[in-house]
């Protein structure tokens, strides 16, 4: 009995000691740039596509366009292959390890952003074909086939990525009007976006404000919640060739971030925490039980009856100790919040224009304005625009 209690122990022990994992930790500076190179090439490999998709973002915005491919199109091949496949996200799926352990890939707002971007630059280097396959995927990564309680299953409601589709197809002398009533249908609170116009040329891919944030609640922090900060920006005036485009926006962020298919959700690890409180309670009470009993036996069997309670004890308490239900709080954190778009036709030349951002009340808030010059060509493939109210100013397009 005396062995079985060493063996318990030492159980316990080698549980405990699982959990103790170096962790690298590398120096930041604030500046994205900086930042993520070096997270990316030192940092944990399970941060690595999070680190990816915060570079894209900010060379989106900086009009380095190769860079934010090269990020986007690494991150998506992991992002592709994830499911199933990679270890580290089976252990994260077990009790006993935390979910930031896992290869981040994002809760489905953030993989949608992902594809969101990489159609972006497919239509910017001429492939409206892969764009359209992109922001297909994206609504997929937004829909479900699982159902809750007996409720049908979540469908994607992102306005600009069907809106897109339809645009693309459209474009492309197919018809279009499936994806448009697509998108029109989930304009619950919005002005729907305008019918297509096939042959404008020049499109404004616009986004502001600050994106959702991630903290955890809870006994064990298991309850993944959502903050949505205010925003300044809430609408977009583009002045380009004498014509004003006014642009509220098309999707909220936020609203994705928090709900699936229009539902509010709530993500809560509820298996690990009660896990724990389970194997925790009963082992408290087995250690308890079993030392009472052997104390209060005179005789050697009652004795090793309650050594025997207090050995499974151990084990039950070294189990607890070592599930880990804390929710993932990892986040792409420099996306926006508001996604909106534009289109017009103009003839080939140079254009100097000007995107000014504005609040609640349609006043410009004059730090964010920013000026470019576009330069239109006489080919037949379309012009991309991609502005946020982080995007540095001006520049050449």
């Amino acid at each position: 009995m005396k062995n079985l209690l060493t063996a318990a122990a030492a159980a316990t022990l080698v549980l405990l000691c699982g959990c103790v994992t170096k962790v690298t930790t590398i120096p930041l500076t604030g500046d994205i740039m900086v930042d993520g190179p070096r997270a990316i090439a030192e940092g944990p490999p399970r941060d690595r596509v999070l680190w990816e998709y915060r570079v894209a973002a900010a060379a989106m915005r900086l009009n380095d366009d190769a860079l934010a491919k090269k990020m986007l199109d690494d991150a998506l091949l992991t992002l592709d292959g994830i499911y199933g496949k990679d270890p580290n996200a089976k252990k994260a799926r077990s009790y006993f390890h935390s979910e930031n352990k896992k290869t981040f890939i994002g809760e489905p707002y953030e993989r949608v952003m992902a594809y969101y971007y990489r159609g972006i630059l497919y239509w910017m280097d001429g492939e409206p074909d892969n764009a359209r396959a992109c922001f297909r995927t994206g609504e997929l990564e937004d829909s479900s086939s699982i159902t809750n309680n007996g409720e049908t299953p979540y469908s994607g409601d992102y306005i600009l990525l069907d809106y897109l589709d339809g645009l693309v197809t459209a474009k492309e002398g197919g018809d279009g009007l499936d994806a448009y009533a697509r998108a029109t249908n989930n304009c619950k609170t919005i002005q729907p976006p305008p019918p297509y116009n096939t042959k404008a040329n020049v499109l404004f891919f616009l986004e502001f404000g600050p994106g959702p944030e991630k903290y955890a609640t809870g006994r064990y922090r298991e309850e993944l919640r959502f903050r949505v900060p205010p925003s300044a920006p809430y609408s977009a005036m583009i002045t380009i060739n004498n014509q004003t485009l006014t642009e509220g926006f098309y999707d909220d962020l936020g609203f994705q971030a928090t709900t699936r298919g229009g539902r509010v959700m709530d993500h809560v690890l509820a298996n690990k925490a009660i896990f724990k409180d389970v194997t925790g309670g009963v082992g408290q009470a087995a250690i308890l039980g079993g030392a009472l009993t052997a104390a209060a036996s005179r005789n050697s069997t009652g004795q090793e009856v309650g050594l025997g309670i207090l050995a499974a004890g151990l084990i039950l308490e070294g189990v607890s100790a070592s599930t880990h239900p804390a929710a993932d709080t990892r986040a792409w954190n420099n996306l926006p919040r508001f996604l909106s778009f534009a289109a017009v036709q103009l003839p080939p030349g140079q254009y100097p224009a000007t995107v000014e951002f504005r609040d609640r009340n349609g006043y410009t808030i004059p730090n964010l304005t920013k000026t470019l010059t576009i330069n239109v060509t006489a080919d037949s493939r379309d012009k991309v625009v991609f502005v946020s109210d982080r995007s540095r100013t001006p520049q050449t397009l």
